[in-house]
């Protein structure tokens, strides 16, 4: 399927959905970022925001991307509105095609799943190579389906934390994996509903 396609089904996922004044931050960014310094932060995925402007508040400058125009609109608006877009960077760009240029200290990627091409072992090998030594690269997927998500397919297969980081197949001289885990966590949709949910998380460190 073409990137129009793309942009077309997420575009329209985002405005199906009713605009969040305040979007919540994914709770494993918070307890991984949770006493960092900051420095310089990149979104892939941005989506609602909730992330990016969290980021934010702590003191990050974030370069927040996603392939969607509606969802990057509203959240330039949004780091606008809370006096948030001196540390916001909002761009849309498609990662089958493209990545963002720079060097970060943190790049997070939550839920970076899509029905279209995307080869997400090279977006993440690219995540990785664009962090500074000692910048961490975090990987957030889902590990199962909440019964709001658009993939309710039952045989899919949700890769695991050492699936991902074995298909990134980064040199472990200059990165290291410093977590690899399955927690679960009650999840709330966007109607409202609340579903317990497992998370695969991989963190990963560039040490040199």
């Amino acid at each position: 399927m073409s990137t129009t396609d793309a942009v077309a089904f997420w575009d329209g996922v985002y405005a199906a959905r009713p605009e969040a004044g305040g979007p919540r931050p994914n709770a494993r960014l918070t307890e991984t970022v949770t006493g960092l310094p900051p420095g310089d932060a990149l979104d892939l995925g941005c989506g609602d925001g909730g992330d990016a402007l969290w980021l934010a508040r702590q003191g990050w400058h974030v370069t927040a991307v996603d392939i969607s125009a509606v969802a990057v609109e509203r959240l330039a608006a949004l780091a606008r509105s809370h006096g948030l877009d001196d540390h916001v960077t909002t761009e849309r760009a498609d990662l089958h095609t493209s990545f963002p240029p720079g060097g970060f200290d943190l790049v997070c990627a939550h839920y970076l799943h899509t029905p279209f091409d995307l080869d997400r072992a090279t977006v993440l090998r690219s995540a990785a190579l664009a962090l500074r030594p000692g910048g961490r690269l975090l990987v957030v997927d889902h590990g199962s389906a909440a019964p709001w998500s658009w993939n309710q397919d039952p045989d899919i297969h949700y890769p695991s934390p050492r699936e991902v980081a074995a298909d990134i197949d980064l040199p472990p001289q200059t990165w290291r994996v410093e977590r690899a885990d399955a927690p679960r966590r009650i999840a709330t949709g966007p109607d409202g509903r609340t579903a317990e949910v497992t998370d695969h998380v991989l963190l990963i460190r560039r040490t040199a």
